[in-house]
């Protein structure tokens, strides 16, 4: 059960409140039989809002809350009394979280920060009273403003890690065992290939009281990046990364193939992933010696920082901590360049929506019902919105 907690994928359907109508009230008072027109303004509809919270790690508390709807703004009524605004509808969601329109694949927003608020769907603005609407030649207006419609979208949200360290290799190139060593993280560990369904995070304590986040992300395989394996489902995660830490083992046929296969799939996914600081593992180096490690440096990748580790009996794990942490505080590493979220193929949208389980109908249908308003005179626009 623990392990279908982790939801980075839900499709939803907003809709904002509808702006509720200005009144055509005529006042009608004792001693004051021409009091003219006093009907007021209506109630704004609500928004529909996102709010980034860190205390979130996952949209699960969205995955069976399909429909989220805004109260609608209240109608005005006399005295120009102005009508209540409607309720505004707040989703609360983790840092990292990116919303794309589900019709047209389009980006919309990212929500990285903690307490960042996006105004996803505007509500309607409320109908202005007939008082707004008399002059010396009409002076008993019997008309009013109705109120802004609602609007609607079905959305995507996609969750992609917020993470210093990016774990990158096949499976079982020993990304669980490295983070569960180096961390309290407690992921799956066994010998068989995609053991890990899931990222998980851990925090790397270092010296001095220092640490970083390490995400370690399910195993990546050749034509990834086209939806094979666990395909593209993860392969997001890593464009929030600062520094990717390629994993090989030291019992590869070939290092700097398997690297090159992943650093392509990469490539395929998001080119601008290739600018990240890279930093490659040469795991499970415990079943090598020196003669063998001498023999194997000069066919490495050239131009990135190596170490050989193993998990197992802790070589080389405060060396890969130094040169990770160097790696993060470079000064070219330091700024960094805002993700550019490409909209989103449609052609391959729907595909991905069913590998997801999130291709069902979550269209809603809504019914107009009655208005207990006490006039029933006819609602037109005399003048236009921006005039007021």
């Amino acid at each position: 059960m623990a392990e279908s907690n982790f939801v980075d994928y839900v499709k939803i359907y907003c809709r904002s409140g509808k702006g509720g109508r200005g009144s055509t009230h005529m006042r009608r008072e004792k001693y004051c039989p021409n009091g003219g027109p006093d009907g007021g303004d209506g109630g704004r509809g609500g928004h529909v809002i996102l709010r980034g919270n860190r205390n979130y790690w996952t949209l699960l508390h969205l995955k069976f809350e399909r429909h989220v709807f805004a109260g609608h703004g209240e109608s005005g009524s006399k005295s120009r009394s102005f009508g209540k605004d409607g309720a505004d509808r707040v989703i609360e969601v983790p840092c990292g979280t990116v919303v794309y329109n589900a019709e047209t694949g389009e980006y919309i927003c990212d929500v990285t920060e903690h307490g960042q608020e996006v105004m996803l769907l505007k509500g309607g603005r409320g109908g202005l009273g007939n008082c707004h609407f008399k002059t010396a030649t009409r002076q008993a207006p019997r008309f009013a403003q109705p109120g802004e419609p609602m609007q609607e979208m079905t959305v995507i949200m996609e969750l992609k890690l917020l993470a210093d360290v990016g774990l990158v290799g096949f499976p079982n190139a020993g990304k669980s065992t490295l983070l569960s060593t180096i961390s309290a993280a407690k992921p799956k560990i066994a010998d068989y290939p995609f053991t890990t369904l899931e990222p998980n995070l851990g925090i790397v304590s270092y010296r001095d009281n220092k640490s970083f986040v390490m995400a370690d992300i399910p195993g990546i395989i050749e034509g990834a990046s086209q939806g094979r394996g666990l395909g593209l489902r993860f392969l997001r995660h890593i464009e929030r990364n600062s520094l990717l830490l390629f994993m090989v083992p030291a019992d590869s046929d070939d290092i700097r193939k398997e690297y090159e296969i992943l650093l392509n799939e990469l490539r395929t996914f998001n080119p601008e992933m290739l600018d990240k600081q890279r930093v490659l593992a040469i795991t499970k180096s415990d079943m090598l010696d020196q003669e063998l490690i001498d023999e194997i440096i000069p066919t490495l990748p050239e131009g990135i920082p190596y170490v050989f580790i193993s998990s197992i009996t802790g070589m080389g794990i405060q060396q890969l901590k130094d040169i990770l942490w160097e790696e993060l505080n470079k000064e070219s590493n330091r700024i960094e360049s805002p993700i550019v979220h490409r909209p989103k193929d449609v052609s391959k949208l729907q595909q991905e929506l069913k590998d997801m389980g999130e291709d069902q109908d979550v269209e809603f249908e809504y019914v107009e019902g009655g208005d207990d308003d006490e006039d029933d005179w006819e609602y037109e626009y005399e003048e236009d919105w921006e005039d007021k």
